[in-house]
């Protein structure tokens, strides 16, 4: 689930982001930060389902991460994506998607040239 890339710290979440699995997700973010980690990046592109508990997760994660200077990048395909654009179509129908630094891509998401460009980028993908 856990994977360095530089100064990030990526967290790559599949499946469900559900009352079941959220608070491992949960966990894993806290842990990061315990560990003196604060750039994070979650990688959701896998993630086929996420109810009101994973969007709480994530609105969890955000709070922690600015709490401590921190950043967060969310990864998710485009909404027009065959597949992984559920959790884009969650967060913009709760009206949250704007609270997120959005990326198409690792590659993007970690980039140490990226001033925030790349989640502006994204969003017309």
């Amino acid at each position: 689930m856990e994977d360095g890339r530089g100064e990030w710290v990526v967290l790559q979440v599949s499946g469900e982001m559900d009352l079941v699995t959220s608070p491992a997700v949960r966990q894993h973010v806290h842990d990061a930060v315990a560990e003196g980690r604060h750039s994070l990046v979650l990688d959701l592109s896998d993630v086929r389902f996420c109810d009101s508990s994973g969007v709480g997760v994530l609105i969890a994660a955000r709070r922690l991460m600015r709490s401590c200077s921190g950043r967060l990048r969310l990864i998710l395909p485009p909404q027009d994506a065959a597949h992984g654009s559920h959790v884009h179509r969650v967060l913009a129908a709760l009206g949250v998607r704007r609270l997120f630094d959005v990326y198409p891509n690792l590659m993007v998401a970690t980039d140490p040239d990226d001033d925030e460009q790349g989640a502006a980028d994204s969003l017309s993908a």
